[in-house]
């Protein structure tokens, strides 16, 4: 079964395992989360529970949210999101979910959303080859051919300039380094998506230890 939290990146550190090897590791504030919703067969067609993670204004809550937000007992939240493959026994409305469900040594997913690099070139974004950089040559950092002339149209999916970043991200089989449940603190080994201060979610490793 998944289990997973809600949280924040902070921003990145390194610290020193047994071996006295550096670590580089990303600092996530993950929790505390409040259960807003169980979601079952029955009533949904599927099984999820819905997560809540940082308190928003009161002047930013419309009246659906903070109605939704009274049955857990708690107040509108920022960033919510749902989790599925969970063990809904183990789940309750308004139950509040913390770093500790984690672990050292753990597995995880995370996902975030990627920082925006604006409107970008095929290299760049899509890691296209560039030609010669020489006079004599026509083409250096050009998209290339549009394609064939037969379909008198450009193909769908050709690596073409566009805005970059800002997309939804998923980095697999990260490690868990350290657990700090006094301050719902979750150093994570690498690099994980978006900005600092944005929000992600963390959850058991899908494709589980390598």
């Amino acid at each position: 079964m998944t289990k997973g939290i809600l949280g924040r990146k902070i921003g990145m550190t390194q610290i020193f395992n047994a071996d006295g090897v550096v670590v580089p590791v990303t600092v996530v504030e993950a929790g505390p989360c409040v259960v807003l919703q169980k979601k079952d067969q029955a009533t949904d067609g599927y099984e999820a529970i819905q997560l809540g993670f940082a308190d928003k204004k009161e002047v930013r809550a419309n009246k659906p949210e903070k109605g939704h937000a009274a049955k857990a007992n708690t107040t509108p939240k920022r960033f919510v999101r749902e989790l599925r493959n969970v063990d809904l026994s183990q789940y309750e409305v308004g139950q509040e979910i913390k770093a500790d469900i984690f672990a050292e040594g753990d597995i995880v997913d995370v996902t975030g959303t990627s920082k925006g690099k604006g409107f970008a070139g095929s290299i760049k974004r899509h890691g296209q080859a560039r030609g010669p950089m020489a006079h004599g040559s026509r083409y250096h950092r050009g998209p290339g051919s549009m394609g064939p002339i037969a379909p008198n149209r450009v193909v769908k999916g050709k690596p073409l300039p566009g805005r970059m970043g800002g997309e939804k991200v998923t980095i697999q089989n990260l490690e868990v380094v350290s657990v700090d449940a006094e301050r719902n603190l979750l150093l994570i080994k690498g690099a994980i998506p978006g900005a600092k201060n944005s929000f992600v979610v963390v959850k058991s490793a899908v494709k589980g230890s390598k």
